[in-house]
């Protein structure tokens, strides 16, 4: 039962909970107590001061409303409920006295901040300071700290409000960062000047207030006030993450997070941070079409006549579905393929994830029921690299006393956890003897459900869901593919059957895969990767960013991306190559716009026009499967060069460069 407490805040009597610190009562009745940090998602600090409030009854001084629940106040002697005051004089002198002391040190180069337009010391100083100052002293001043290619520090800004110190210790488990020293001399430093090594560490600089750490790839490129904002979503791994895209003009700056309860809460990878890039580099922006071994570029028109004769008479037509492809180009390629007598595939990797299963290829439990999980099993999956924003969700369900199994290859986990090895042999036992858990969550990744075992591999990870009556979570790699699987974008046989004696291939962005010689391949991408190598025909396409679409993440969550920016040179959208290619062959595909091929859409998938809701799936046993001999493989070798936008960025480059030279850096011996 919850406790209960009345309070009166500014005048207004209200009724929060004993244990909500005082500044999130004042939030819930919409008062504005300013704060640099305190943060919702990291643990208390106290040492800004920023957020003083008058407490009555209580001493003559303001308290830290950030460190004082509302249980540790009193009711006053004739019982009436304690007092709240976040307006009065004492809090005002209170408020101006902490700006006063905060700006002593602080310089004044706010015209070549990064920060400047959106920084918080700016808005309280201006909210909550006075516009003069009786310090005349020279500045202090710090040195600058190197934490790699990602972050830029400059640590004469910093007030030390220990957020990145809080983040990078509690959130992305790393124990890097910490602060040396007392009173003036006190500073943020990295243990023995190392860099970063975390793919979640581009997020303190959201969480730096001031300029002291700010973006390095963005710095001194653009200002706030000049940018785009588009609210969208992200497709660098499965989770669907909420973000932001700023653009200036035609090119994307920055990718910014949203925040999201239910998926990626406020934080967002390095990747996904990172990789705009790779929007600007290796572009398809023409047509082109291969004679006599070379490339050339072409007309779209005849590109496209040359596209549909080949499919025309085509003895066995294939089509591929790649990681990065929205919901309606799947869907439109299914329709034209399938509508020549042919077969069309998404799952590219081999995965044996069963088509119309949706509890199987999906699961049946969401990504926040990791918070509440007491026991969570992690089978071929290293959530690290694969879906980094999650590695931290179950880190946080770690840290809150949840028991945490790992059946994989050796990871380099953020969290303690029981290894019971790569074998699969220790997966059957593991099932042999499970029994019923409270709170239990088992979590298979692709690395699992990959090559010949993958079948055996799935069939005993839902068993042991079934035995510990646990929700089931398949961790997905190809923000594509769920929303492929809903489609039933597949064959039977999976991805050998497909390609099978496949004369003519229309290939939707599949890069991870090689196709053998033999086989006429169109290929219709963003980027200038290996499937544009391997083609004979190309059909310049948008990115993500460039085009709104459907994707679906790995727990089913139907989401929203919507474009951004415009395709560079002559690229179009996916479903409109598609429709304009069916209208080559003579048999148009029954829609004309995006608006009617989601109509068509939603009426063969229902559940696809349940924009951000995750529908229950029925759980259906799949058939049990004997496990060979074999091991649990990794599903991504390298997490900055997985998909053609990442590896077509310098910094992601820099980024996996500098990541296989620690792995191979000697270590001395102890």
């Amino acid at each position: 039962m919850a406790d209960l407490r009345k309070i009166i805040i500014d005048g207004q009597e209200v009724e929060v909970e004993g244990a909500m610190t005082l500044i999130q009562a004042c939030e819930q009745v919409g008062i504005e107590v300013p704060r640099f940090c305190y943060h919702e998602r990291l643990s208390i600090a106290g040492n800004c001061r920023m957020c003083l409030v008058e407490v009555q009854p209580g001493p003559p001084k303001p308290a830290a409303s950030c460190a004082m629940q509302v249980r540790d106040m009193r009711p006053f002697p004739d019982g009436s409920p304690p007092q709240v005051k976040t307006n009065s004089p004492m809090v005002k002198k209170a408020r101006e006295g902490v700006m006063e002391f905060l700006l002593i040190n602080h310089p004044l180069d706010c015209p070549i901040c990064d920060q400047g337009g959106e920084c918080d010391l700016q808005d309280q100083a201006m909210a909550y300071g006075v516009d003069f100052s009786r310090y005349r002293e020279t500045k202090r001043a710090s040195e600058d700290l190197d934490l790699g290619p990602l972050v830029e520090t400059h640590m004469t800004r910093c007030i030390s409000c220990t957020r990145c110190v809080r983040f990078t210790t509690e959130v992305a488990g790393l124990h890097v960062m910490g602060q040396t020293g007392r009173g003036e001399d006190s500073e943020i430093t990295s243990y023995l000047g190392e860099t970063l090594n975390s793919n979640l560490q581009g997020n303190i600089i959201d969480l730096c207030p001031v300029g002291a750490l700010v973006s390095k790839p963005y710095a001194f490129t653009a200002r706030p006030w000049e940018l785009t904002k588009t609210e969208t979503i992200d497709v660098m791994d499965a989770l669907g993450s909420s973000i932001r895209v700023d653009t200036k003009g035609r090119e994307v700056m920055r990718i910014l997070p949203r925040n999201h309860d239910g998926v990626n809460e406020e934080w967002i990878s390095d990747k996904t941070r990172f990789v705009w890039d790779g929007l600007r580099r290796q572009r398809l922006d023409k047509p082109y079409i291969r004679e006599n071994g070379r490339l050339r570029p072409a007309s779209w028109s005849e590109a496209l006549g040359v596209a549909a004769q080949a499919i025309k008479g085509a003895s066995k037509l294939a089509g591929l579905v790649g990681d990065l492809a929205p919901v309606e180009a799947a869907y439109a390629l299914k329709l034209l393929v399938e509508g020549q007598g042919g077969v069309v595939e998404c799952r590219t990797d081999g995965a044996a994830l069963p088509a119309g299963n949706r509890s199987a290829y999906v699961g049946t439990a969401r990504i926040e029921d990791i918070d509440s999980a007491k026991h969570i099993t992690l089978i071929g999956s290293d959530p690290g690299v694969e879906a980094p924003v999650l590695g931290a969700r179950i880190r946080k369900a770690w840290l809150r006393g949840a028991n945490i199994t790992h059946l994989g290859a050796a990871a380099a986990l953020t969290f303690e956890a029981e290894r019971k090895g790569a074998d699969l042999a220790a997966l059957a036992a593991l099932v042999a003897e499970a029994a019923p858990l409270d709170g239990a969550l088992v979590i298979v990744g692709q690395g699992g459900l990959r090559g010949a075992n993958g079948a055996g591999v799935l069939s005993h990870a839902m068993q042991l869901a079934e035995r510990q009556g646990a929700g089931l979570l398949v961790l997905h790699t190809a923000a594509g593919r769920v929303g492929a699987m809903d489609v039933n974008a597949t064959c039977e046989g999976g991805i050998a059957a497909a390609l099978d004696g496949a004369d003519v291939i229309v290939n939707l962005g599949a890069d991870e895969i090689e196709i053998a010689k033999g086989a006429f391949v169109i290929y219709q991408g963003s980027h200038g990767d290996r499937g544009a190598h391997r083609a004979d025909v190309i059909l310049p396409a948008a990115a993500w960013t460039e085009e709104n679409g459907l994707f679906v993440n790995t727990e089913g969550r139907p989401q929203l991306a919507l474009r951004a920016g415009f395709a560079p040179g002559e690229a179009k959208e996916n479903w409109a190559i598609l429709r304009a290619l069916s209208g080559e062959m003579g048999e148009a595909l029954p829609f004309d716009s995006l608006a009617q091929l989601r109509q068509a859409l939603v009426k063969a998938v229902p559940h696809l026009a349940r924009i951000d809701e995750v529908s229950v799936n029925d759980w259906q046993a799949v058939p049990a499967v004997d496990l060979g001999a074999g091991r649990l493989e990794t599903a991504i070798a390298d997490f900055y060069l997985s998909n053609p936008i990442a590896r077509a960025s310098a910094l992601m480059a820099e980024l996996s460069a500098n990541a296989c030279a620690r792995r191979s850096r000697p270590v001395a011996a102890e």
